[in-house]
């Protein structure tokens, strides 16, 4: 059901990673009590829903994307009864709650692996994706006994072969990501009836929706004989997976008034399409063709390439045209992602000025959009020095595995590399205030705390009227009272100018112009503003309207 409008197109998300919010009991962990404490900073930014990374039993592999009981609270981040606190101290404030749903796999300590590995043939037997593998004459780098080879030759995402042994059952068992996270079989009807119950027994607890993980990987190939490569793109869009999307609709969230977005790697405009508007099983999706666009032609994720303006706006402007009823999910940073500021602007003499651009680019397009936590700040990319100070299971499995090889010398020479890349750069804790450990905890944060704490904080951009901060809330609250920036049709301007991205947006009457310099100079364009109304702009109102400076942003109503 998608209704001309409705309460989760007008919202604003605000993504939380709880391990790096708040920590309110000095473990250096963040918890759903230090979520509790900063509700007022999340009601004041003027948020209307948060989406709450995982924070269910797992013994954190991969930050809680291995869930060992869904129904249970990880220690570390509370209890039950702090859940529902928050969940309430949400609504008394008109915000809304959606949860992280991940059940494309589980952790191997999940009782149903445990179960499934130890009795095959017992009601969990068939719970995930088994196989005996082929004979090999020597098998000896591969997982497995010497004269057993893996299914097929599939690469985790985490590196290494997608397929691991289990001594106890002696057979294969499939994982796209982390050894740790098995996949889940859904071709099992008793495994879609039993993550039903679950998404059915959070709705019934009163969250408002749910964000699903990696959820276009769920069907997998019919055969896995002669695959090779990523065993992520080989997955993506399986032969059942539009019944099961539809299936797992039907069974849960479409009897209630809740807001879904799907994450789905390697998704297109078509698929999206497919997958939202009035009969698709999502409100939104999240794609990554915008996220790749610094990923290099040959080497990919291994090779760092500077993203072209003109490349940017076509993506952007494809995905703002081409969805026809569906609709967007808007984002530039989130948990597994490094800093928007970082990594498209410029964190150094401009951090300020791009931060609050890329701040008017996310919530001036067409769709809802997701705020991640601390890019509110303006919050920087950790200068990391050494592996060991890695917790990103992908950075430390890919760097190790290459270095291994031989493909990497050692860690100095990916150095670079992994500042820009690890997701660890959006996971350092929140910089609350100049103390020590920037207000995060009173112990020793599991992440370190970015140096540049004493400087970028919550506590001095709140007094301070020219903050990050204080610009992302007069944003949204023009994104509040402007019905054109949340519904109004897209038309770009300038398509193929290097530095400014410029464009309209429309509705019943109303024209606004968004200009933005994304570049690190000033630029000159005539876009006849002089007789417009400026309704927020990052610099003082200029003189001369054709002449932008560095990082300038603005938006007018005509």
């Amino acid at each position: 059901m998608n209704p001309e409008r409705t309460w989760w197109k007008n919202a604003i998300v605000y993504q939380i990673y709880p391990q790096s919010f708040n920590d309110t009991d000095g473990d250096g962990v963040g918890d759903l009590a230090g979520i509790i404490e900063r509700l007022d900073y999340l009601d004041d930014l003027g948020v209307d829903v948060v989406w709450l990374n995982p924070v269910y039993e797992s013994p954190h592999h991969d930050d809680g994307y291995d869930v060992a009981d869904y129904r249970a609270i990880r220690e570390e981040y509370g209890t039950m009864a702090e859940w529902e606190e928050l969940l309430a101290g949400l609504h008394d404030r008109d915000m809304r709650l959606i949860m992280d749903l991940v059940v494309n796999h589980t952790s191997n300590e999940h009782e149903w692996f445990q179960a499934s590995r130890t009795d095959p043939d017992g009601q969990y037997g068939d719970y995930y994706i088994w196989r005996d593998g082929t004979p090999a004459e020597a098998a000896t780098d591969s997982p497995g006994p010497a004269d057993r080879a893996p299914p097929n030759e599939w690469e985790a995402a985490f590196g290494g072969p997608a397929w691991a042994w289990d001594d106890e059952r002696e057979q294969f068992y499939l994982h796209l990501f982390h050894e740790q996270q098995p996949d889940l079989d859904w071709e099992n009807p008793a495994v879609r009836e039993d993550v039903y119950e679950l998404m059915n027994w959070w709705l019934d607890n009163g969250i408002d929706g749910f964000r699903l993980d990696v959820i276009n990987l769920l069907s997998k190939p019919a055969s896995f004989a002669g695959r090779d490569g990523s065993a992520i793109d080989d997955c993506v869009g399986g032969p059942r997976l539009d019944e099961f999307l539809a299936e797992m609709a039907a069974e849960t969230y479409d009897d209630y008034d809740a807001m879904t977005v799907g994450e789905t790697p390697n998704v297109g405009v078509e698929e999206a399409r497919r997958h939202t508007g009035p009969d698709g099983p999502f409100d939104m999706v999240f794609h990554f063709e915008h996220m790749d666009l610094d990923y290099g032609e040959e080497g990919g994720w291994w090779e760092l390439r500077d993203v072209e303006l003109p490349e940017l706006k076509e993506v952007l402007t494809r995905w703002q045209t081409q969805l026809d009823e569906g609709w967007n999910a808007l984002y530039f940073g989130n948990h597994d992602q490094p800093r928007v500021v970082s990594r498209f602007g410029d964190d150094k003499r401009y951090r300020r000025e791009s931060a609050t651009l890329f701040a008017t680019l996310l919530l001036t397009l067409r769709g809802t959009p997701f705020v991640f936590q601390g890019d509110e700040l303006g919050m920087r990319n950790y200068p990391f020095e050494s592996l060991d100070e890695q917790e990103d299971a992908m950075i430390v499995g890919r760097v190790t595995e290459a270095i291994e090889r031989g493909d990497v010398a050692s860690f100095e020479a990916v150095k670079e590399l992994v500042r820009e890349r690890s997701r660890d750069n959006a996971r350092t804790p929140m910089q609350w205030d100049a103390s020590e450990r920037a207000g995060f905890t009173t112990g020793d944060p599991w992440l370190p705390v970015n140096p540049d704490y004493e400087t970028v904080n919550a506590a001095a951009q709140r007094a301070d009227p020219e903050s990050v901060l204080a610009f992302y809330r007069r944003l949204i609250r023009l994104r509040d009272e402007t019905p054109a920036l949340v519904y109004g049709d897209y038309e770009l301007l300038l398509p193929d100018h290097e530095s400014v991205f410029a464009y309209r947006r429309v509705l019943d009457g109303e024209e606004l112009l968004v200009v933005l310099n994304v570049d690190d100079e000033a630029s000159s364009v005539d876009l006849s503003v002089d007789d417009a109304t400026r309704l927020l702009g990052n610099y003082d109102e200029p003189t001369d309207t054709t002449a932008l400076r560095p990082y300038e942003a603005a938006v007018y109503r005509r």
